[in-house]
């Protein structure tokens, strides 16, 4: 399967890799999707990077405590979407090949500790409108395309 790819990759500059791992989390009824808003504004899916000693679901289930207080049952894995982007907070360009999952069930076992971002339950087609990265975007039309088989 091809790799999609998301964003522009700017000839001549020197772009920092940052694996990241990410979570496709509905409500029980299947009709929402939780998304996580970075204090610059931008809405992401749950997830984050893949930290030195660690492989997907271990940093999977550390980014879905960190930044939404969940314990996860990791069901489906969607496949790998890389995006290229420049960070204006960091200064920095990014080549980020983010691997996605579907989460079938969570558990909420306390706040999260990052207590900087905020969290909302869309509808679908408004989580896909608000998400910031079209690799984010590209994991819920998996989710959706799982749901209709």
């Amino acid at each position: 399967m091809t790799i999609p790819i998301f964003g522009e990759k700017v000839t001549g500059v020197d772009y920092q890799v940052r694996y990241g791992v990410y979570a496709v989390i509905s409500n029980p009824e299947q009709t929402k999707i939780i998304l996580v808003q970075a204090p610059n504004g931008a809405w992401f899916l749950p997830g984050g990077e893949i930290e030195a000693g660690e492989n997907h679901l271990t940093a999977l289930e550390r980014e879905l405590i960190e930044e939404l207080g969940f314990s996860a049952t990791i069901g489906q894995y969607y496949g790998q979407a890389d995006e290229y982007f420049y960070s204006r907070h960091r200064d920095t360009y990014y080549y980020n090949p983010a691997y996605l999952y579907e989460v079938t069930s969570y558990l909420e076992i306390g706040q999260p500790l990052e207590d900087f971002n905020n969290l909302a339950w869309f509808p679908i087609d408004q989580a896909i409108e608000k998400l910031k990265r079209g690799s984010h975007k590209w994991g819920i039309e998996q989710w959706k395309n799982r749901k209709s088989v």
